[in-house]
């Protein structure tokens, strides 16, 4: 009976064959065979007995079934693993598997493999999703709206703006992916305390070729573990990115609220229901879906943090904390870069809704450049701030157009015309250099991946 929600509603195929218990165990059986033909090389264990252990570290000979039931007996799952592997092994070849090695190495070696996998599927849809968002920046770059801070209106900009902001967004979270994972995709095989004293002197060089046999750069210094700072590095990343998602469908949710219905979700009249209760209720629930389960996927920062500290050489408080929030992590973070992809593929904009608000305040999004252009005329910066801002407040206060306000102020007369206040109230104007901002980040975007 399913139980986790990770089972059967979140979640994609791809990230969750990558933890799935099969894909997991073959990892595990890949690094006891690089560990035989390692200790093959340089002549530890006889080259025949390596290949049989090669040869029989799959799940067709090692089932995932039999190494349940070997654990259920060792309660000690690499034992397990160990046990399944060598009764398959033909003579004495069983014998040579796992020499020199604890049941980290295999651990931390096989967890790499599956960061690996898992870090190329999120940075794959990293980098759709900002190119998909960068497609909307150079589509948008001149659809001008109402910039907000602090919730209210504050000056015009573009959704282009808003765009091109995520997308540069995005490509940082994808260089934190390729940094992390070159800190993060290590093997090791160094034995009970990062020594590598079960196999001599020669140890450190078999370690080496190990990690050489598995495509992945051997770690500098361990004790019994890869240190979790490494780790650790990795799930704030997935955080941060998490935080990016919630940040686009966070505003996604804002512009589509009902006052305000600028953008929002697509909806299927035909078939998608809202509400229970409410026949006409057509809610952001992709955007919402994203926010909620991007504060899971922060939350496990705390606890991957908390494995760093271990005692003296290490201890197994990290193990089983481990087994929950590496692969749900991973999990969780693919599938709502998954949906903030369907969520931006399928944006419907309300172009006259961003009209009206864009002219909402009846021109007091202009009092910024009024000052700014009677300063340029001649009259003092904090006489022109003090005399529009004064006109502002008369003018929201009466619901008047600011325009109408200014143009009956003696002072206005020696700086700017009629035609000059009607050519300067025009929000549509007024967007700086924000056409050319996003053209650079559109052309530097041609070499981010």
């Amino acid at each position: 009976m399913a139980i986790h929600p990770i089972e059967f509603r979140y979640g994609t195929p791809e990230m969750k064959n990558i933890w799935e218990s099969e894909n997991k165990l073959q990892k595990m059986l890949d690094v006891e065979s690089a560990l035989s033909q390692a200790e093959a090389f340089f002549g530890i264990i006889p080259q025949k007995d390596a290949d049989e252990i090669a040869k029989k570290a799959n799940t067709k000979y090692v089932t995932l079934d039999r190494v349940n039931e070997i654990e259920r007996q060792t309660n000690h799952d690499i034992a397990a693993v160990l046990k399944g592997l060598a009764e398959q092994c033909e003579g004495d070849s069983g014998e040579y598997v796992h020499f020199g090695a604890t049941s980290n190495d295999i651990v931390d070696s096989s967890q790499s493999l599956l960061f690996t996998e898992s870090i190329d599927v999120l940075k794959e849809k990293t980098k759709s999703l900002s190119e998909l968002i960068l497609k909307l920046a150079a589509e948008n770059k001149e659809k001008v709206c109402i910039g907000r801070t602090h919730g209210q209106h504050a000056l015009p900009t573009t959704y282009g703006m808003k765009f091109a902001l995520w997308a540069d967004e995005l490509h940082r979270q994808f260089d934190r992916l390729e940094s992390a994972q070159k800190n993060l995709c290590v093997a090791m095989m160094d034995g009970a305390v990062g020594t590598t004293a079960a196999l001599g002197e020669i140890g450190w060089d078999v370690h080496k070729k190990v990690g050489e046999i598995l495509n992945l750069p051997p770690a500098t210094i361990t004790n019994q573990v890869l240190q979790r700072d490494n780790h650790a590095e990795f799930m704030m990343v997935m955080a941060n990115i998490a935080t990016t998602l919630d940040k686009i469908a966070l505003e996604i949710r804002n512009l589509q609220r009902t006052e305000i219905m600028e953008v929002g979700e697509y909806f299927d009249p035909e078939k998608q229901v809202g509400s229970s209760t409410m026949p006409h209720k057509m809610n952001p629930i992709t955007a919402e879906r994203i926010c909620g389960v991007a504060r899971v996927v922060r939350s496990y920062v705390v606890a991957a943090m908390e494995n760093n500290p271990l005692w003296h050489e290490r201890d197994l408080t990290n193990s089983s904390c481990e087994r929950i929030i590496f692969p749900e992590a991973c999990i969780l973070t693919d599938y709502i870069l998954n949906l903030t992809i369907k969520l931006m593929s399928n944006l419907v904009f309300y172009d006259e809704n961003i009209e009206r608000n864009l002219n909402m305040t009846n021109g007091l999004i202009m009092a910024e450049r009024l000052m700014a252009e009677l300063t340029r005329k001649g009259m003092g910066r904090q006489t022109a701030y003090a005399l529009v801002r004064e006109c502002a407040i008369k003018a929201n206060k009466n619901q008047e157009l600011l325009s109408d306000i200014i143009l009956t102020r003696d002072e206005i007369a020696p700086y700017l015309s009629p035609a000059d206040v009607e050519e300067i109230m025009d929000p549509h104007t007024y967007i700086g250099s924000s056409k050319e901002i996003i053209n650079e980040i559109l052309e530097s975007s041609k070499t981010w991946f």
